[in-house]
This record gives C-alpha cells, sequence and structure tokens, in this order.
C-alpha cells in the first residue's frame, strides 16, 4: 500500500493564497479590509504565541487584525463589555477570545456574547445548534479544516464508516457532525466506550480528537482507512500512532503539518466569508 499524506501545510498556503487574491481585489474597487480582533485575556505564555501566529497570519494574506490585551484580574463584565464593543463595531468582521481564561471569568458566557455573524471561530452555542440541524453558520475551524482536506484529495465520506474518537464541543462533536452531513455513518467515541479498538478497526475514516498522545494505536487501523489526526501532544505527536499507523492507511494527515496548518487558515477564510456578508458555504 502506498498511503497518501495529506498536506494541510500546501493546502493552508493555498487558502491563503486565495485570501490574498480576494483582499487584493477589495482594495482595487475601494472595498474594507476585512478585520479580525482577538482578545488575549492574562499572560499565558501559550496563549500569547497563538495570538502571535494569528496576527502574523492576517498581515501575511493583507487583512487587518486587532489585538485587545486584558490583564489577568479582569472580571467577566469587563469582558463582555470589551466584546458588545467589537460586536456594534462596523469594521470587526471577526472576534476570537483566546482560550483558556483566567479561572474568574466565565468562558462560556464570554463565548455566547460573540455575534453569530462575527464568530468566525465557531465557537458559541448558537453556531453549534445551526450546525447541529444543518442550518449554515461558522464552523469550528479545525473540523472544517479537516473537511476540507477531505474536499482537497477527493475523499468522499458517503457511506463509509467514520470513528471520531473524541467529544469536545469544538471538535469532536462538530465533526461527527459534518462527517454526517457528508453521508458518513459516524460512531463518535469517548473514555467511556467499550472495546474502542473493535470498533476503530472497522472504520474507513478516523479522527483522532482525543488530546492524549498516541493513543489510537496502529494496530487498531483498518487496511486502507483515512486517518485524521487532529491531536498536538509534547513530542510533537498527535492522536493516532501515526509513525506505524500511516503504512496501514490510504490517507494519512502528519504531525506537525497536517490539520494543524489548516486552523489559522480556517480561521482567516470564514473571516472573509464575514465581510463578504455571508456564512460558510455547506460542506455537502
Amino acid at each position: 500500500m502506498n498511503p497518501v499524506l495529506l498536506d494541510g501545510k500546501k493546502l493552508s498556503e493555498k487558502i491563503r493564497e486565495t485570501i490574498r487574491t480576494e483582499i487584493e481585489e477589495r482594495k482595487s474597487k475601494n472595498l474594507r479590509i476585512p478585520k479580525l480582533a482577538t482578545i488575549l485575556v492574562g499572560n499565558n505564555p501559550a496563549s500569547e504565541t497563538y495570538v502571535s501566529m494569528k496576527i502574523k497570519a492576517c498581515h501575511s494574506v493583507g487583512m487587518g487584525s486587532e489585538m485587545i490585551r486584558l490583564p489577568e484580574e479582569t472580571s467577566t463584565e469587563q469582558l463582555l463589555a470589551v466584546i458588545d464593543k467589537l460586536n456594534a463595531d462596523p469594521n470587526t468582521d471577526g472576534i476570537l477570545l483566546q482560550h483558556p481564561s483566567p479561572p474568574q471569568i466565565d468562558e462560556r458566557a464570554a463565548f455566547d456574547r460573540i455575534a453569530l455573524r462575527k464568530d468566525v471561530d465557531g465557537v458559541t452555542t448558537l453556531s453549534f445548534g445551526k450546525l447541529s440541524m444543518g442550518v449554515e453558520t461558522y464552523l469550528p475551524c479545525t473540523p472544517y479544516g479537516m473537511v476540507l482536506l477531505l474536499k482537497e484529495y477527493g475523499i468522499d465520506p458517503a457511506g463509509k464508516n467514520a470513528v471520531v474518537v473524541g467529544r469536545s464541543p469544538i471538535l469532536g462533536k462538530p465533526m461527527a457532525m459534518l462527517l454526517t452531513e457528508m453521508n458518513a455513518t459516524v460512531t463518535l467515541c469517548h473514555s467511556k466506550t467499550r472495546n474502542l479498538p473493535e470498533i476503530v478497526r472497522k472504520a474507513d475514516i478516523v479522527v483522532g480528537a482525543v488530546g492524549k498522545p498516541e493513543f489510537i494505536q496502529a494496530d487498531w487501523i483498518a487496511p486502507g482507512a483515512v486517518l485524521l489526526d487532529a491531536g498536538y501532544n509534547p513530542g510533537n505527536v498527535g492522536d493516532i500512532e501515526i509513525s506505524k499507523a500511516k503504512d496501514r492507511s490510504s490517507y494519512y494527515t502528519p504531525v506537525p503539518g497536517g490539520v494543524g496548518p489548516m486552523t489559522i487558515s480556517v480561521l482567516l477564510l470564514q473571516t472573509l466569508y464575514s465581510a463578504k456578508e455571508h456564512f460558510t458555504p455547506p460542506v455537502r
């Protein structure tokens, strides 16, 4: 078997080039440049790095960027007031609240304060509800990035058995819903799932979204399965034992360089969609 690497880095750059071109066209027509606002509460070093990456990504495609840094002791009410101001700003197309917030913040209340039309990170309960009902909205960035990888490489999930390992509301659950929307038959697994290896062995598509290094073992993988690894753990490894499992697969995402690069590019893409005043197109 000659497995094909799903090159998220290459597709990510292709998406960014499309965004650059559209922004240049908007400039030539004197249309407003899309802008993403990022809110960082506190001084988490990892969050600082992620925010810096997102700001650099905006600049790389010619997109506007605003960073709002709030002190560690910020209250929920103060954060909500900042989000309200951005919601009302006609020049802000997308709002991203960097996770995690300090413990005194009601993070769910803060996420849900983001206006639907500016929820380009796909984190509000309203966006999740619309996704679950098949209504157009903005999608969680990592699952949508995996969908775009499938489409880029001509992998049609219709009629296939897909197993998603992990049930977080911004990764496992929405990925299961998107694969269902694409006519796969989906099993959503988690820490209480019994006989997990046997379930995974029946899968045509395996999604690693559990947040545990190399949790999904190579000998769980059926020959010819498609492997989508959304994990990124210490040691530069994902949630699937890719180093061994890839040789059993038909397609696989490397770690790093697979799903990860897609996430920020999708964030930029959905910010562009917001500026164009439409939601993310249906995945079918």
